[in-house]
């Protein structure tokens, strides 16, 4: 029998899917009835109770999904995981006709990735994460990487290890590059880290953890992965502390070996110290060796490090496990061999190491491994690199491994999650995999119309599932890959691209994409003139594919700009830079009339963290230099980013200074040298992040009237 468990009889508080509801939907939440009732699976069943609409669910995380699906194919109404997009929903709210029934297929649905915690969330204040943490709640995520304010505990950690307040913060990189700190690649970058990030990212981080608890998540805390302070290994100089291979051009990092009597120590004092600030879930994620050379590939050496960390793990918590992203097994994949993949898997007990198949579109290790040699795995989309605004995505492809997966990987195959690095431009797929977790018979066709319906909040908007029809059988069938990226946004050059990073590449005919945008645009102009409201998901789109199709289009500007130049004809030359400029000041303005698309929120997010204006500066520094310059160039662009202010300020400035040079060299006769162009640009992207200039943070213009302009135009 259905009961209603009410925490009011507790604490005088609303329960946490009554809360989540008065988030999402105000007023309205009082049309909707929740009942808690009792499964040995996760499901949710929606049906109509007089004038309410009645969700039971066997736990506020299942409820949340029940909630989405009646908001998705019956409001017909969009939750985005953004604060700055809004929930827009109709007057009135539709009956459920029958009621509908779905159970998940999985008992693991993770998200996030470390890299996410730089490319997207550095910058995020409580409000930006209630509203993520909702919208996790809202597509059944329950195994979230949970890894905020780690800082402050490391910072007690080595302060007892008698290390100084600058030796700690110098230690830690900058804000936009903690990620790949915490996963032992860089020290220092970007750093000192300020006294006041530690204070606040420790207060955030309980909200966190506290919230997702609320809502039925098991938040993956970090642990202890053998990367220490170089200090360290001078104070305990009888440590068996190692310098591991250096990552992308940095300095390496120092590795204290699992089996060392200092390392049980430590990672004692670390999961204690959290656990009395955060709590625990008993599941802890760590990583060592990402992207780097373990000190010995010897298969008894990978099953002694493995065995250790485990077991300092148990000590401290006897119901710990481990969680492990496979990232590395696949990007070093010939080095991870069967063999010492199998030594190092299995030196740690059954069931108590989890995997994350990382980039399972790409590559599934679980089919190279038989399985992961028994442990329990999660397949995981990856779907973007370094927040590139790009489209990507194939659902089509997704949906078939998913299922091919489900019926071929065997019990240990507990979960189904994603490990984007960023946000990016195409949240329908990610939604799509969530919610495909639910339902076995997933049609694409009807998820496809019901996704363009919650666009224009219209039932049966044909316009609107013709363009999405297309876009998703004739646009997205490319997966991602890093750097990925429009010429537009790669470093200047006359061929090819300038950089290893950014790689600009489409598959798809580009008058596919137009057509798409223009039916679109066509659809929301007759909704307009019927009167019905334009929706922020309508706009968003118009400038997610406008945008992409101009950003193609200069592809062309460039390759005609080097032909004219091979010919020697200047006139010409000029003629390219003309529509370039043309071209870089529409897709600016285009792109300003989002509040997604637009560098102005992210500097400005940024800035608002610091206490000091010092400290506004410094964020302000960290945000711009994680999308331009990185750190090095190794990495130059890979966080490339079609966005108001930097296509203008940033692209465009680099584009003219190389039309400028080419138009130069050809005017003298001489031939262009790239090279030392190359290298007298990296002044100005090395002294662009310290240039200081307000971006607007509140869209402008007319996102209808600049996409018509610009279809007409191209």
């Amino acid at each position: 029998m259905a009961f209603i468990l009410s925490l009011a009889l507790l604490s005088g508080q609303s329960r946490p899917i009554d809360g989540l509801a008065t988030r999402i939907l105000g007023d309205k939440s009082t049309k909707f009835e929740f009942v808690y009732q009792s499964d040995t699976a996760d499901y949710f069943v929606l049906s109509q109770h007089g004038d309410k609409v009645r969700i039971v669910g066997n736990n506020d995380n299942s409820l949340a999904m029940g909630l989405n699906h009646y908001l998705k194919y019956y409001a017909k109404t969009h939750v985005s995981w953004s604060l700055r997009e809004p929930v827009e929903l109709p007057d009135l709210l539709p009956p459920v006709d029958a009621p509908v029934r779905r159970e998940a297929l999985v008992k693991d649905r993770f998200f996030l990735n470390y890299c996410t915690y730089g490319y997207t969330m550095p910058w995020w204040n409580w409000e930006m994460w209630e509203r993520f943490i909702d919208w996790m709640a809202l597509n059944g995520i329950n195994m979230p990487l949970a890894i905020t304010g780690q800082e402050a505990v490391w910072y007690e950690v080595w302060r007892e290890f008698g290390l100084t307040d600058a030796e700690v913060r110098n230690y830690f990189s900058g804000p936009a590059h903690l990620p790949w700190h915490r996963m032992a690649n860089l020290d220092g970058f970007g750093g000192p880290l300020p006294m006041s990030w530690l204070t606040g990212q420790k207060e955030l981080q309980k909200k966190i953890v506290q919230r997702e608890r609320e809502l039925n998540m098991t938040p993956v805390l970090p642990a202890f992965a053998g990367h220490v302070p170089a200090q360290i290994a001078q104070k305990f100089p009888q440590a068996d502390i190692q310098q591991l291979s250096a990552w992308c051009g940095f300095e390496p990092t120092f590795f204290l070996n699992s089996n060392d009597s200092l390392f049980s120590v430590i990672q004692r004092m670390f999961m204690t110290k959290m656990t009395e600030m955060f709590g625990t879930d008993h599941i802890y994620g760590v990583d060592p060796f990402n992207e780097m050379d373990p000190p010995s590939w010897e298969p008894e050496y990978l099953a002694d490090v493995s065995k250790h960390i485990y077991s300092s793990l148990r000590d401290v918590d006897p119901q710990a496990r481990w969680l492990q992203m496979t990232w590395v097994f696949y990007y070093k994949r010939k080095s991870w061999t069967p063999e010492r993949l199998h030594a190092y898997l299995t030196a740690v007990p059954a069931d108590r190491l989890v995997l994350l198949d990382y980039f399972c579109e790409k590559t599934e290790v679980w089919r190279t491994t038989e399985s992961f040699y028994g442990q329990p795995f999660v397949w995981c989309y990856l779907g973007n690199f370094g927040g590139n605004t790009m489209l990507v995505g194939d659902i089509v492809a997704l949906d078939r491994k998913l299922d091919t997966a489900l019926r071929e990987a065997g019990p240990n195959m507990t979960g189904i999650g994603s490990t984007l690095e960023s946000f990016d431009v195409s949240p329908q797929i990610f939604e799509f995999l969530f919610e495909r977790v639910w339902n076995p018979h997933l049609d694409i066709n009807v998820w496809t119309e019901m996704w363009a319906d919650k666009r224009s909040g219209l039932a049966d908007d044909a316009l609107s599932r013709t363009a999405w029809h297309s876009l998703v059988q004739k646009i997205y069938h490319d997966w991602s890959f890093y750097g990925l990226g429009t010429q537009l946004v790669a470093r200047p050059s006359l061929e090819g691209h300038g950089t290893y990073y950014t790689k600009p590449y489409y598959s798809y005919d580009n008058k596919d994409l137009r057509i798409a945008t223009a039916a679109l645009l066509n659809a929301a102009q007759q909704a307009k003139n019927k009167g019905i409201k334009l929706r922020d998901s309508q706009r968003y789109d118009l400038v997610n594919f406008a945008s992409q199709y101009l950003g193609n289009c200069f592809m062309d500007i460039r390759n005609d700009f080097t032909q004219a130049y091979k010919r020697g004809d200047v006139p010409e030359m000029r003629r390219q830079v003309d529509l370039a400029n043309q071209l870089f000041n529409d897709v600016d303005a285009l792109l300003s009339t989002h509040p997604s698309f637009m560098l102005g929120p992210w500097v400005s997010d940024a800035r608002a963290l610091g206490s000091t204006p010092e400290e506004a500066d410094y964020y302000e520094r960290q945000a711009k230099t994680l999308l331009t310059i990185w750190g090095g160039p190794v990495l130059n662009d890979y966080a490339n980013r079609m966005w108001g202010g930097l296509v203008k300020d940033y692209y465009a400035e680099r584009w003219n200074r190389f039309f400028s040079a080419v138009i130069k060299a050809a005017e003298k006769g001489v031939d262009f040298d790239e090279k030392a162009f190359g290298e007298e640009l990296s002044n100005f992207e090395n002294a662009w992040p310290d240039i200081r200039k307000s971006y607007p943070t509140e869209p402008t213009g007319n996102t209808l009237e600049t996409v018509e302009k610009i279809l007409r135009r191209y």
